[in-house]
Order: structure tokens, then C-alpha cells, then sequence
């Protein structure tokens, strides 16, 4: 009976570090899966924070050359240079965007898509590409802000964040414009 105790025994170790082995495997496995999410949520959140940054320094400028081009508020700068500045953060904005396209998931992709159409509609009437009044101006600056926050909801989903930007929790907000000129003939308020 002592042989069969002594098998039973080393079995049971057997057992013992086999199932030590692969339990600890699995944790490591399972460890190394965590890190790399975390690693590409990281990189996906530097992604959407940068796009953003890019988006809004778009629209900056393009509310810049606007209200210089119709004369609502003087810039230091002229047309030429300010058109320059727009060119360049057009073409960052466009970088970001490539890594939207490389990092975000479908919902993200698709808003990015959506956001990019309504800012350049700013651009472009900022640019004289296309025409309009003040108040289409300020239709189009509309949509650029209801897109970034559709964005943020795709991106906060994807990286996992709760809760939304825009919904019933949250109310609709309008444009923060100055209140019109005293004096003026109206077409710029």
C-alpha cells in the first residue's frame, strides 16, 4: 500500500503544478491582452482628442477669415495669411483624420466622416467657395458642433466611457454669439 500512497501522492503534485502551470498562463495571457487594449485604447483616445484639436483649429481660423473677409471683426493679418493658416490646419486636420481611419471603429469612422463633411461646408464659405449669408454662416458652424458631439458619443462608446454628450440628459446648446452691434446696418448681427 505504500507504492500506491506514493503514486497517489506524486500524482496529486503532478496535478497540483500542471493546474499551477496553466492557471498561471492563463493570468499571464489574459494580463497580456488587457495591456495591449489599454495600449490601443490609449492610442485611440490620443487619436479623437487630437482630431478634435484639429477640427476646432479649423473652424478658429475659419471663423477668423471669415469675419475678416466680411468685415464683422478686423484681423492684424491679411486675407493671404489667413488663408495660409486655414490651408495648414486643414492639411493637420487631414492627418488626424488618417488616424481616425487606421484606430477608430465603425461608429467612430462614420462620425469622423460626417464631422469632416460639415466642417469643410465652414471652410469652404470661410474661403469664398461657396456663398452665403451670415445665417447660413452660423447653420454651418451649427453643424460642425452638433458633429463633434455626435463624434465624442461614437468615441466615448468605443473607448468604453457611460453616458453621452448629447441626448435627453443634455440640452441642446446653441452657438455663443455676441449680442449685435449698436449702429450697424444689420447685415453682420
Amino acid at each position: 500500500m505504500a507504492a500506491a500512497e506514493q503514486i497517489v501522492t506524486i500524482a496529486a503534485v503532478l496535478v497540483g503544478a500542471l493546474t499551477t502551470h496553466l492557471t498561471n498562463h492563463a493570468m499571464e495571457r489574459r494580463r497580456k491582452q488587457h495591456e495591449l487594449l489599454t495600449r490601443w485604447d490609449e492610442k485611440k483616445l490620443h487619436a479623437y482628442e487630437g482630431y478634435i484639436d484639429r477640427i476646432r483649429s479649423c473652424v478658429f481660423l475659419a471663423v477668423h477669415l471669415y469675419e475678416h473677409k466680411e468685415g464683422i471683426h478686423a484681423s492684424n493679418k491679411g486675407e493671404h495669411e489667413l488663408t495660409a493658416e486655414l490651408a495648414e490646419a486643414n492639411w493637420q486636420r487631414g492627418r488626424a483624420f488618417e488616424r481616425i481611419m487606421l484606430l477608430g471603429g465603425d461608429e467612430v469612422v462614420e462620425a469622423a466622416h460626417r464631422l469632416n463633411a460639415a466642417a469643410l461646408e465652414v471652410d469652404w464659405q470661410a474661403g469664398g467657395k461657396v456663398q452665403g449669408t451670415l445665417d447660413e454662416w452660423r447653420t454651418r458652424n451649427r453643424a460642425v458642433f452638433g458633429a463633434i458631439n455626435e463624434f465624442h458619443d461614437a468615441a466615448r462608446q468605443d473607448l468604453g466611457v457611460q453616458g453621452n454628450v448629447t441626448g435627453e440628459s443634455h440640452p441642446e446648446r446653441d452657438l455663443l454669439l455676441p449680442p449685435p452691434r449698436s449702429g450697424s446696418n444689420g447685415n453682420h448681427s
